[in-house]
């Protein structure tokens, strides 16, 4: 677990003014690599992977509290808003984005309208082309049986799932809005098809996919594959949509060899001055 000394708060501005604050936990040394999570993700949900490679890079986790956004502040386009504004006001230098899910969608969208602050893109499960909503039919205060099922539907093997999230999830949506809230962010990232915007990102990306993702399926990983100049993908077997914590040693691995691959190309200042290989 993360110590006291690494985590921090830090308050972001949402698109209508509204102060938001952010949780981050910072560790290691080396060039950056900032981790972006799901909507119903944690910083912690990234610790096994931070702790295998924070030997040679400096890590940082940004928890953004998603089911606590209201109206137009709930939206695809404001958490992009936010995490750009944390990249220019608290890193300040071109980094690698990690992002599962829901924040590896954030993750694209940044490395396609601000190239200067991404120097490469690691992508788990992200949602930009082909995903399945585990939000339909969600109701308004749901169950932890409920809760239970679709968080489940996450893994492949049901025993990676920690009965703590279904707990926290179970609060967080039970609060005045927190249903809306997931419902209204699953729909403006599903609306947000990025087709014929992939190709415009040239940075060097790792796809990590759980060939049993059931969320955004193996098509989906091929797909950003194929229209991305720069990306290739790793297979994990046995694994499903949160592959960080399904199969953190593989995943840790797979990062550290791209970091090492990275850091054997000539140094550049984001994205938008790379050279791609294809």
């Amino acid at each position: 677990m993360a110590t006291d000394a690494d985590r921090t708060v830090v308050t972001l501005t949402s698109p209508t003014g509204t102060p938001i604050r952010a949780d981050v936990v910072d560790s290691g040394s080396g060039p950056r690599v900032i981790f972006l999570h799901g909507l119903v993700g944690l910083n912690e949900h990234w610790e096994d992977v931070v702790g295998r490679i924070k030997d040679r890079s400096r890590c940082t986790t940004l928890e953004l509290p998603l089911l606590e956004l209201r109206g137009d502040d709930c939206s695809l386009w404001s958490v992009v808003d936010m995490t750009t504004q944390f990249l220019e006001e608290h890193v300040r230098e071109p980094c690698v984005l990690v992002g599962n899910s829901f924040g590896g969608h954030v993750a694209l969208r940044i490395a396609h309208a601000r190239p200067d602050l991404v120097r490469a893109l690691v992508l788990a499960g992200s949602s930009g082309l082909i995903e399945r909503t585990m939000v339909k039919g969600a109701p308004v205060r749901p169950s932890k049986d409920w809760l239970e099922e679709k968080i489940g539907e996450l893994f492949h093997d049901k025993s990676a799932m920690n009965p703590g999230d279904v707990d926290r999830a179970h609060k967080l949506l039970n609060e005045r809005g927190g249903a809306r809230a997931m419902v209204k962010l699953s729909k403006t990232a599903r609306r947000d098809n990025m087709t014929d915007d992939l190709g415009d990102i040239a940075c060097p990306t790792l796809l990590i996919w759980g060939k049993q993702d059931i969320v955004t399926p193996p098509s989906a990983g091929q797909g950003f594959t194929e229209l991305m100049p720069d990306a290739r993908i790793v297979w994990l077997e046995n694994c499903g949509h949160a592959p960080m914590l399904e199969s953190p040693v593989p995943f840790a691995a797979a990062v550290r060899g791209f970091l090492d691959e990275l850091d054997e190309r000539k140094p550049l200042n984001g994205c938008a001055q790379r050279d791609t290989p294809r």
